[in-house]
């Protein structure tokens, strides 16, 4: 007799995993034991499935890398002994833990899809179930004994993303997501249609997971706008223990040109500070050199993030200085491709 597919269920908190009292009115965590009763529909799957929940369940705004470390464990620790992952998750900082994840989970071979809601689960309208169910689905396909969607992905409202190329772009919509510089991964109507040529390939089998739970935090963001100020840019740059700086820069990667700023910048890069230049933009990518204004920070050492999101540049960051690589590899890790995040010509 076949062995059935197994999934692990992780339930970190967040709107999907929340009912209404209905004597107070108030949204509560339901017990994730008795997720059945809340989605019947999930015993029709012919799979073993088995749940993890956080207690007590965290709100998706208090996620940091020491839950992404307990995350990853826990995968770590049951990776053996299922055939995928899914877990419930806040939609505030879900880009952020999927890109986490991606980095941490090295020689990943097999699906840890996150998922969340907009409404909880325990309303009549809730976008929750769907969600759930499909991406149940998703973490258990297989074709020939190996899984469709070896990677770390988030599946919202009929579509599946790369996990580390996705970003929350509304708060009010189903549709929370999007992934602006990257195909989506699957879409969701009648059947599930993945697009395969998108989606990462399934890597030797002598090759095991090893997870990487060193994150170093210290890192900053400056986000430029008309008219930001000396001193501002100075107590950003300024902060102890500074290891690096995303540099949230307008459209194809350009700042002001001013002497202070550029002066500044300089000064931080020969302290042995990486400086990472990120799009403002929803989409496209950071083209240093491409103006003028942009010109100067190549020259004066600053690195291209090319298209990688926001969130995932923060957790690169993290990941990359949590490895305690010398600056020089630092930097080459920065600007190259670790885990499909970013886009090389």
């Amino acid at each position: 007799m076949a062995k059935k597919t197994s999934i692990l269920l992780i339930y970190t908190g967040g709107t999907i995993g929340m009912v209404q009292d209905h004597k107070t009115g108030a949204l509560v965590p339901f017990n994730f034991k008795h997720l059945t009763l809340q989605v019947p529909e999930l015993q029709e799957f012919d799979l073993q499935m088995k749940s993890v929940s956080f207690n007590p369940p965290i709100d998706s705004s208090n996620m940091n890398p020491g839950v992404w470390v307990k995350l990853a464990k826990i995968i770590e620790e049951n990776y053996n002994q299922v055939d995928g992952f899914v877990i419930l998750h806040g939609s505030d900082t879900m880009a952020f833990t999927a890109s986490a994840l991606s980095f941490m989970l090295d020689g990943l071979n097999k699906p840890v899809i996150l998922t969340g809601s907009q409404l909880p689960i325990g309303m009549i309208r809730t976008d929750g179930k769907e969600n759930l169910i499909t991406a149940i689905e998703i973490a258990a396909a297989h074709v020939n004994k190996k899984p469709v969607v070896p990677e770390v992905a988030i599946y919202f409202e009929y579509q599946l993303f790369r996990g580390n190329r996705t970003h929350k772009f509304n708060a009010e919509h189903f549709d929370a997501f999007q992934s602006p510089n990257y195909p989506v991964l699957a879409e969701a109507g009648v059947s599930i249609n993945y697009n395969l040529t998108a989606i990462a390939k399934h890597k030797k089998q002598k090759q095991k997971l090893n997870v990487k739970t060193s994150l170093n935090p210290n890192i900053a963001i400056l986000k430029i706008f008309p008219g930001i100020t000396e001193p501002v840019v100075r107590a950003i740059l300024a902060v102890p223990h500074l290891k690096g700086v995303i540099l949230e820069s307008f459209g194809a990667g350009n700042a002001p040109t001013d002497t202070w700023f550029i002066n500044l910048l300089k000064e931080t890069i020969k302290k042995g500070i990486i400086i990472y230049n990120v799009t403002q933009c929803n989409a496209g990518a950071v083209q240093q050199g491409r103006y003028e204004t942009s010109s100067l920070l190549k020259q004066i050492g600053v690195l291209s993030g090319s298209d990688i999101t926001l969130e995932a540049a923060v957790c690169k960051l993290m990941y990359v200085f949590g490895q305690g690589y010398t600056y020089g590899n630092a930097k080459k890790q920065l600007e190259k491709s670790l885990r499909g995040e970013l886009s090389q010509k």
